[in-house]
């Protein structure tokens, strides 16, 4: 449990250190595009009042959304609390829980999240923005399916007996 707060902290302090710098440092609220590595890297300022790719965006939606993140955030940690064994899926429910939290805070400061990042390649331009916070919720939803139920159990017994068996006797 304590791995999973500890980088639960770090994502909301890297998330809300970077919208700092760049939505406020740099104005980007108001410069709107910034080209940091033309054409694969910019900030472009997105406010999100909606769901993943602003779905649900004309809707006034702020508290329910908050509401829902902080619940799934109970409920995996109280998850994680229940079954620490699983270095990996600690890990996944820090990221999880941490970028729930830091979107959960752009809407308390802004009413909105605020996506900024936008990343396109080779020729195909991508209309949306994210943040450091849907990356962490994103890595840690996979990281959750992968790392537990009984896959994550059977690779995690395979590895104690395989553990078990190296050791001398």
């Amino acid at each position: 449990m304590r791995l999973t707060l500890i980088i639960a902290a770090v994502v909301i302090l890297l998330d809300q250190a970077s919208k700092l710098y760049i939505v406020e440092g740099l104005a980007l609220k108001d410069r709107l595009v910034i080209d940091v590595w033309p054409p694969y890297l910019s900030f472009h300022m997105a406010w999100n009042r909606g769901v993943n790719f602003g779905l649900f965006s004309g809707l006034d939606m702020r508290w329910i959304l908050i509401a829902v993140a902080l619940v799934i955030s109970a409920l995996v940690l109280s998850w994680v609390w229940r079954d620490p064994s699983r270095r990996w899926a600690n890990v996944a429910a820090g990221l999880l829980v941490g970028g729930a939290l830091g979107n959960v805070i752009d809407r308390l400061r802004y009413g909105a999240v605020a996506d900024f990042l936008n990343v396109s390649c080779c020729g195909i331009e991508n209309p949306f923005a994210f943040n450091i916070a849907d990356i962490a919720v994103f890595a840690g939803a996979v990281g959750l399916v992968l790392f537990t139920g009984e896959t994550g159990r059977a690779k995690a017994d395979g590895r104690k007996k395989r553990d078990a068996s190296r050791r001398p006797r």
